[in-house]
């Protein structure tokens, strides 16, 4: 018990040295990775080192809980391949200390940091992510002209909204310019029209200079101004060069908090809770709302419809006409006029729906953004604790330790992690996918994996043995495996070619005998392949027979011999029967339709493979027994020569002594 106490230790020492250095790293690689969303934005717009202090505190502490999980796996997984790559995980396995043993003192650490996680996300990070998008928006309102977008309307500026179509960020040129500007009376607005133009702030910060080059001042006129008896509604008036001074605060002034604090993601969970419970009442009374008016508007609309449809359905009987002759019989102004009116009612109608639709999806949004972040502070949480046992986990299969190897290992599943969790949430986000579903994705596809790699860790599995997977691969596809004998350099025992020989006819007699009893061109009967028990035992003893002689004559000095053996073909002694072995594999197979047919198609795929192997076995006997009369003499066994019993069990009990010794 002391002993493990000790590697307790020892392995917290380990773990945490670079735990710390991990984390600094993962935090580094986040903030870059979040500042580099930013960068046009916050460059170049004036503002003191103290407010990017703060803003870059906000942002490192808003993205602890991110780098968390990130830091359990990297850390996780060098430890443990330094371990493996120094041996140390050897000997303690050695020392009977099992793998869990092992890392039960960093299965305590890992559940003490996604509690800090959790406790992290739920009363840090929601403050410290309201103070950053407040530093951030209030840097993004310090210098407009640097914050004007791209082909859509500005309004940051105060009484003015601008539209530009392309802006150079090298020269702070703006080209297609359009200003609709805003006074205190709607009859007095003005639209500037021009090719490009330059928007600056100037020295007092308390203006913005915008020059304008080759355009059109488009101006209300109002009445006041023309003493009433105006004729003309505007003015308009072209221009070369023009400079406009607007009123503008450049200095940095913080944005009011409230503005942004709805943001789910600013808040704790018992506020997202309680917000996400007023959401749901609020916009279900406004949808209780739309529903009772639609239904009061639109049943009395049905019901005086519907009489004036019976009444005029019985003018139209009495006159022998339908609605669409009575149509026909008004005037084309009359007509007309109807037409417009259903049009107009209809479009009304459209627009009120539209506008309720609107409403309610806003809303719908907002309660599922508030799930969302609910769901998120756990899923995030949880995420550490899945990382740490797929990083220990793969650093004792994969054992390589360092910044290399782990690093690409952890990166990828990262990856694989942060693709799932996104998709996730945007199609939560969008509805297409429910709220639990969406968020749940990523940890309901990595955790099963974190079983899987900790399972095959503590009972030392090959994971990562391609071979094995290669094989299994090949397998279930069915593909050729080729037969690869060599020529041996040292040779303890020469083969008995007159036994070999002896086997080899043998073999295409019992050949011959089963392919007249078995018919390999025709279809099996499924039930028989999927239902019933029982093996093909008449061609696992051939192919013994042959392997057994094969491996007599690999010894064989002569190399058309051993060319001759690698003509040999390896014969698969099941899968021309059933799928499976096990006879519930197969029953299930057999009751799943699509399942079973594939299996059912390989499996004649394998009688023909293996009735073309049979030819090729017999046609190789003959050469190989040819070629054994000419290299070994005397003559090899003839068809004759079996027919003596005698002679056989002979041959038999004289190649069993043989192996035999070989085997002592």
């Amino acid at each position: 018990m002391r002993g493990i106490k000790k590697l307790d230790s020892f392995m917290v020492r380990q773990f945490m040295l670079l735990f710390v250095a991990t984390f600094f790293i993962c935090q580094f690689v986040l903030m870059m990775q979040f500042l580099w969303r930013y960068v046009e934005e916050l460059i170049g717009k004036g503002i003191s080192m103290e407010i990017m202090a703060q803003f870059f505190w906000y942002m490192g502490l808003s993205l602890v809980p991110q780098a968390l999980p990130l830091t359990l796996l990297l850390s996780s997984l060098i430890t443990f391949g330094n371990l493996g790559e120094s041996s140390e995980l050897t000997a303690i396995k050695a020392a009977g200390i099992s793998l869990m043993q092992a890392m039960r003192s960093l299965i305590v650490v890992a559940v003490l940091t996604t509690v800090c996680s959790f406790y992290f996300q739920n009363y840090i990070a929601p403050a410290a992510n309201l103070k950053m998008m407040q530093l951030l928006i209030s840097m993004k309102q310090k210098s407009p002209e640097m914050e004007i977008p791209e082909g859509i309307f500005y309004g940051g500026i105060p009484g003015s909204n601008i539209y530009v179509q392309k802006k150079d960020m090298e020269t702070g040129k703006l080209y297609g310019i359009m200003i609709y500007r805003r006074t205190a009376s709607w009859e007095d607005q003005q639209i500037i029209l021009a090719d490009s133009g330059m928007l600056q702030s100037t020295a007092d910060k308390q203006h913005l200079r915008l020059s304008l080059w080759s355009g059109e001042w488009l101006e209300n006129m109002q009445s006041q101004q023309l003493g009433g008896t105006a004729t003309v509604p505007y003015q308009r008036q072209t221009f070369v060069t023009k400079v406009l001074l607007l009123d503008y605060d450049g200095d940095f002034n913080m944005t009011d908090a409230a503005l942004i604090s709805g943001d789910a993601r600013n808040k704790g969970l018992s506020q997202i809770l309680h917000d996400r419970d007023s959401l749901s009442q609020a916009y279900d009374s406004i949808g209780r709302e739309f529903y009772t008016s639609a239904q009061k508007r639109y049943f009395s609309a049905r019901t005086l419809s519907h009489r004036d449809s019976l009444t005029a359905q019985k003018r139209a009987q009495k006159a022998e006409m339908n609605p669409d002759t009575l149509f026909n019989r008004l005037s084309e102004e009359r007509k007309q006029r109807a037409v417009n009116l259903a049009q107009s009612q209809v479009q009304t109608h459209l627009s009120e729906l539209s506008f309720n639709q609107m409403i309610t999806k806003d809303g719908d949004r907002e309660i599922r953004l508030h799930e969302l972040e609910a769901i998120n502070k756990f899923t995030l949480a949880l995420s550490c604790l899945i990382f740490f046992f797929i990083g220990a986990s793969l650093g004792a299969i994969i054992r390589k330790g360092g910044l290399g190897f782990p690093v690409i290992v952890s990166v990828f599943v990262f990856i694989v992690f942060f693709i799932l969790d996104y998709t996730g949430t945007q199609m939560a986000k969008s509805g297409a996918w429910g709220v639990w579903f969406g968020k749940l994705l990523a940890t309901a596809v990595l955790a099963p994996l974190a079983v899987f790699f900790t399972y095959k860790a503590n009972n030392d599995s090959a994971v990562f043995n391609m071979d094995a997977y290669r094989t299994l691969f090949r397998r279930m596809l069915g593909l050729r495996l080729h037969r690869h004998v060599n020529s041996k350099e040292v040779i303890i025992e020469d083969p008995i070619y007159s036994v070999d020989s002896c086997y080899l006819l043998q073999i295409n007699e019992d050949i011959k005998q089963y392919s007249a009893e078995h018919k390999l061109l025709h279809l099996p009967n499924p039930v028989k392949v999927f239902f019933r028990p029982g093996d093909d035992q008449t061609i696992e003893q051939i192919v013994e027979k042959l392997e057994d002689t094969i491996d007599d004559l690999s010894n064989s000095k002569d190399r058309q011999i051993i060319s001759l053996l690698n003509q040999y073909p390896i014969v698969a002694t099941r899968a021309h029967t059933r799928p499976f072995r096990q006879k519930w594999l197969n029953i299930v197979t057999g009751l799943i339709l699509p399942l079973g047919l594939f299996f059912y198609l390989r499996m004649c795929r394998f009688r023909l493979r293996l009735r073309k192997d049979l030819g090729k076995i017999t046609e190789t006997n003959r050469e190989m027994v040819n070629r054994i009369a000419e290299y070994a003499p005397p003559a090899p066994v003839t068809l004759a020569d079996l027919e003596h019993m005698t002679f056989i069990e002979e041959l038999i009990r004289e190649v069993e002594a043989k192996r035999q010794k070989q085997r002592i």
